[in-house]
């Protein structure tokens, strides 16, 4: 498996630096970086990365937008949530949404590459 290239989408700067870190650390290409729906949607399709990271909560354009246009772009992209919203609903959020997996915050580098692995290696 080459390296695989990633976005990641969260409202909070602080977050963003530290997952771009850990998924550095992981081993992860981080290609880009933004901070709502819109720029989920525009980084996706300029970009095309193997996983995009969405946050989903956030201002005005959230997460499940940013995967609604995600999915209109390629239907198989590969979507992870990010979310402190422990009561998100995972077998609602992975059904409905067709998400790849969900990563709860505080997150931490073993979680990150259970992630990559239950994705890229299953």
């Amino acid at each position: 498996m080459g390296m695989v290239s990633c976005i990641v989408i969260d409202d909070d700067q602080d977050v963003l630096d530290v997952f771009c870190e850990l998924l550095s650390i992981a081993g992860v290409d981080v290609i880009d970086k933004g901070t709502d729906g819109r720029d989920a949607e525009r980084l996706y399709e300029k970009h095309r990365p193997d996983l995009i990271f969405v946050d989903l909560l956030m201002p005005e354009y959230d997460g499940f937008y940013a995967i609604e246009r995600i999915r209109g772009i390629d239907p198989n992209a590969k979507i992870v949530i990010v979310t402190g919203d422990l009561k998100a609903g995972e077998s609602y959020l992975l059904d409905s949404y067709n998400v790849s997996a969900i990563i709860y915050k505080p997150f931490d580098i073993h979680m990150i590459k259970q992630v990559l692995i239950d994705i890229f290696l299953i």
